[in-house]
């Protein structure tokens, strides 16, 4: 039989056990980067953060939507640690406000497709103007770059005018590809990223659009100014969304990268 000083050992043992167990646990979780993604860059990104984390033991957590709504969202004082944006204006933006650690630098350059789900639809800009094309999807080109740049196209090709009660305008790409894999738009402007990801690319049929007839999509990364020293992880993800493995992840999902 144990006596009381054991009994009273065994426990305060547990008890720092316990304790050190816990600050192991906080610790993991303070480390851990919040990534504010572009919709377009949500299954690159995820790629490109596992890779990061089986190099560093660095784990992060991506959060997607639109660059203006996420850029928005860090203005107000979204704890978000990196903004991976799909171009290099609302980075610029936070770098102006003085919220970044750094000017934004380009990853990436977007490509820009016209995508339908239609069974035998041909997905080109000649058959917009067709009456069985009801809804045309397109992300809000006030928070949504790749947004901006269909409706570039549409106006290169004189399209805008005689297509804008056809058009439904989505928050971001991710609800612009909700729109067309349901069918309650016929087709619709989307990243070459998204078609080209496993989860997508037996869905339907897409075409890529002349990158002459739309500015070019760069897409820009900052790292956000934060007061839980995690600055130095941060530019760590940065510093690695330029290694030649992640820029093999992204040419994998259709980006163009500066060599």
């Amino acid at each position: 039989m144990r006596s009381g000083k054991e009994v009273y050992g065994l426990l305060l043992l547990c008890l720092y056990c316990t304790l050190w167990l816990c600050s192991c646990g906080n610790a993991d979780k303070k480390r851990e980067l919040t990534i504010a993604g572009a919709s377009n860059m949500q299954f690159a990104l995820e790629e490109i953060s596992e890779a990061f984390e089986a190099q560093t033991d660095i784990p992060c957590r991506i959060v997607t939507g639109s660059s203006g709504k996420l850029t928005a969202q860090i203005s107000e004082g979204a704890p978000y640690d990196i903004l991976v944006s799909a171009d290099v204006k609302y980075p610029d933006k936070l770098y102006t406000e003085g919220l970044t650690l750094g000017p934004p630098r380009v990853y990436a350059f977007g490509k820009l497709v016209l995508w339908t789900t239609l069974e035998g639809m041909d997905p080109d800009l000649s058959v917009l103007a067709r009456d069985e094309i009801r809804y045309i999807a397109v992300a809000n080109a006030k928070t949504a770059p790749y947004g901006q740049a269909a409706l570039e196209v549409l106006q290169y090709n004189n399209l805008d005018s005689t297509l804008q009660e056809k058009l439904v305008f989505g928050e971001s790409i991710g609800q612009v590809n909700q729109f067309i894999r349901s069918g309650s738009a016929e087709i619709g402007f989307t990243a070459m990223s998204v078609v080209s990801a496993p989860q997508f690319e037996s869905i339907g049929r897409w075409a890529v659009l002349d990158s002459l007839q739309y500015n070019p999509i760069e897409q820009g990364v900052v790292v956000i100014r934060q007061k839980d020293g995690k600055g130095d992880d941060a530019l760590l993800f940065q510093d690695f969304l330029f290694s030649e493995a992640a820029r093999a992840i992204l040419r994998k999902y259709g980006y163009t990268t500066n060599e």
